[in-house]
């Protein structure tokens, strides 16, 4: 079928990190970090150069209950940056970000009793 009038065009996103597509309609902005992996290209360092790094994200930021920030940090230079979290974000990839301190903590867990001791903090139960 072949349109009059207004002619819709659409161009392609491709994320450099993960390969992920998708569309955007001419002239509209392509997302500013890729919603599947959460990566972005980094422009530019804090210093104004060029960097064309990979920014990864490494962390969740909770502004307040309605703004969430992915924490990017680059791979080549290694500057720290946030960018907004949006609806079309992989809610899985921001949740598995999100817990990984809790899943992953740099201490070995066996050990939490006897850090909590030395902190000065008990470990008897309804101590609180």
């Amino acid at each position: 079928m072949i349109m009059k009038g207004k002619e819709k065009k659409e161009e392609i996103y491709q994320c450099l990190n993960c390969g992920w597509t998708s569309r955007t309609q001419k002239g509209e902005m392509p997302p500013d970090h890729c919603p599947n992996c959460l990566c972005s290209i980094h422009n530019e360092d804090g210093e104004g150069n060029e960097c064309g790094g990979i920014l990864e994200p490494v962390g969740i930021w909770v502004r307040s209950e309605k703004e969430w920030e992915i924490i990017q940090r680059c791979r080549f230079c290694g500057e720290i940056i946030t960018t907004p979290a949006t609806e079309h974000d992989n809610q899985i990839k921001i949740l598995s970000i999100a817990s990984k301190p809790i899943s992953s903590p740099p201490f070995p867990i066996e050990r939490i009793e006897e850090m909590t001791k030395l902190m000065g903090g008990s470990t008897e139960k309804g101590d609180i």
